[in-house]
């Protein structure tokens, strides 16, 4: 009898201490959010207000010079979430399903589930065009979470296209959509119909944050998380803010925190001198929006990029911005649910951007680019135990995935390709990596002026960026880093020396005066490209 006891307590102990182990890991808030740049406080911004990002900031690490991999919704996402550069991810474009092409690859919350996490996610983390429809099923312990309409305005109800409150815009779509049903068109097809015809680019309307999914979904993001900290295991919670994506809309609370008068444009709109013309688009996400074609019809155009009128570059400079506010507000909101319910000091705080955004640079609306208002994103993770700092050491997307199991005391599973952050999180004069890599594709096809996937891209732009320089090659035939290097399949490269011409003006590539660091550069890219080879 005795023994049974002690065989019993020991059960029962090493279950305790299981179960001890478990609850003592921290929590992850994983915050995901759409098309912001870093035009926030901690940054250096000291136009645009984001106090809540800076209050997030105070508690941890920024780091200044953050990047991207592919600076469009879907690519970067995917390889974020997944520690894989776009080549091993083989996502591109904003159509092809990851699971049909790497079907084994693992993510980042799938992985935390082998290690003792729930997860669970709302809004945009994932971009829902790269997944299942449940947006990567495996990827969530606790099936993914949609907007209940419960947490709308209700004299509102659910905005217009996901997008609009203003009465005359659902109206106006209401309309159209009738229309084609009435033509036999499906309720999808209805919709679709919709969203071509009545697509504005602003909105600004006296409404509560929750006229908007954004607002919505972080109303029940707090009700999940007060749901969460009942529970003895660690959570992931992602938590996607579509905002400032276009088109920009936020409750006029935000737009009054600007006046249009204060409003500076950018101050280089031209094309760069000795361009490589396949490094600009004509920035057709903003071209599908149904207030544009006359704006620019009595608008002269440059021969790349897109020209807009001062009065509309102003609207969606004040639109975005007030966007961006409208979001801080929201990451505000879920900093104060978590000091409420007692989950701060054991939880990790990281909060991203998928990619920076064009404003008028360039003469350049949009991301979809390799120029550094494209790449550039903001990236800033609290951990319990870490001061808060401020770091210019290099990092990419990729890093997160390593960093946060590092952090959170998992193990970091070995096929990842980006580098823990969390040495520099220690000393922000550490460094793990000398400079970052972006890639972009380029079609030449119709397609890819609508940017509608342009998935059997022909060429492809690789893109390393140091503490000084930018260097960018261009290449066709289809080339991948996974293949063997061709010097025939060149189009051209660009160099931009950011001490010199921080607006990149000027492609130096082929100036005798940068000859020894356009050479250098190329020989770092080709290394890079046999690196990637060996992990085909």
């Amino acid at each position: 009898m005795k023994k049974i006891f002690l065989f019993c307590l020991l059960i029962v102990t090493a279950q305790t201490q299981i179960e001890a182990q478990t609850k003592s890991k921290p929590n992850i808030l994983f915050i995901a959010i759409d098309d912001l740049k870093p035009l926030i406080g901690a940054y250096g911004n000291t136009f645009v207000k984001t106090p809540n990002m800076d209050r997030l900031a105070k508690m941890g690490t920024t780091f200044l010079n953050n990047y991207c991999q592919q600076a469009v919704c879907g690519p970067t996402r995917a390889s974020l979430l997944t520690g894989m550069r776009p080549d091993m991810t083989k996502i591109w474009d904003l159509k092809t399903q990851i699971r049909d092409v790497s079907p084994d690859i693992v993510t980042l919350p799938q992985h935390l589930i082998t290690q003792g996490y729930s997860t669970q996610g709302i809004g945009k983390v994932f971009d829902p065009r790269n997944v299942d429809v449940n947006t990567d099923k495996v990827s969530w312990s606790i099936p993914y979470y949609k907007t209940d309409k419960k947490y709308y305005v209700p004299e509102l109800g659910e905005p217009a296209e996901g997008r609009y409150q203003l009465k005359e815009t659902k109206l106006a779509a209401e309309k159209v959509i009738n229309e084609a049903l009435a033509k036999g068109m499906t309720k999808a097809e209805a919709n679709a119909e919709a969203t071509a015809k009545v697509r504005p680019t602003t909105e600004n309307i006296d409404v509560a944050d929750n006229a908007y999914t954004d607002g919505a979904n972080i109303l029940q993001a707090q009700a999940i998380l007060a749901q969460l900290s009942k529970k003895n295991e660690p959570f992931f919670f992602a938590v996607g803010i579509a905002k400032p994506h276009l088109p920009f809309v936020a409750p006029k609370k935000y737009w009054d925190l600007y006046k249009r008068e204060d409003i500076v444009l950018e101050p280089f709109q031209e094309i760069n001198k000795n361009p490589i013309e396949v490094a600009y688009h004509n920035a057709g996400e903003l071209r599908a929006y149904t207030d544009i074609p006359a704006v620019i019809a009595v608008t002269p155009q440059k021969e790349l990029g897109l020209s807009l009128s001062t009065d509309k570059q102003k609207e969606l400079l004040h639109g975005y911005y007030a966007a961006i506010s409208y979001t801080d507000a929201l990451v505000g909101k879920l900093l104060n649910t978590l000091d409420s319910l007692g989950l701060t000091k054991n939880t990790i705080i990281v909060l991203w951007g998928d990619h920076g955004w064009h404003l008028g640079d360039h003469n350049l609306w949009c991301k979809h680019s390799n120029f550094e208002q494209a790449t550039h994103a903001p990236l800033i993770i609290s951990a319990p135990g870490y001061a808060a700092n401020k770091t210019k050491s290099y990092s990419e997307h990729v890093d997160i995935f390593p960093t946060l199991c590092d952090l959170a005391g998992v193990a970091i599973p070995t096929q990842l390709q980006g580098k823990s952050l969390q040495p520099i999180m220690k000393n922000p004069l550490a460094s793990v990596k000398e400079y970052s890599i972006s890639q972009y594709p380029r079609s030449g096809v119709d397609e890819e002026n609508d940017r509608l996937g342009y998935a059997a891209a022909n060429v492809m732009g690789y893109s390393i960026r140091n503490s000084q320089y930018r260097y960018t090659i261009w290449m066709k035939n289809g080339f991948r880093s996974t293949q063997p290097f061709k010097a025939e399949s060149v189009i051209g490269d660009e160099l931009y020396d950011y001490k010199a011409d921080p607006l990149e003006k000027v492609n130096v590539a082929k100036d005798v005066n940068y000859d020894v660091v356009a050479k250098k550069l190329k020989a770092e890219m080709l290394s890079y490209f046999a690196s990637q080879l060996k992990l085909k």
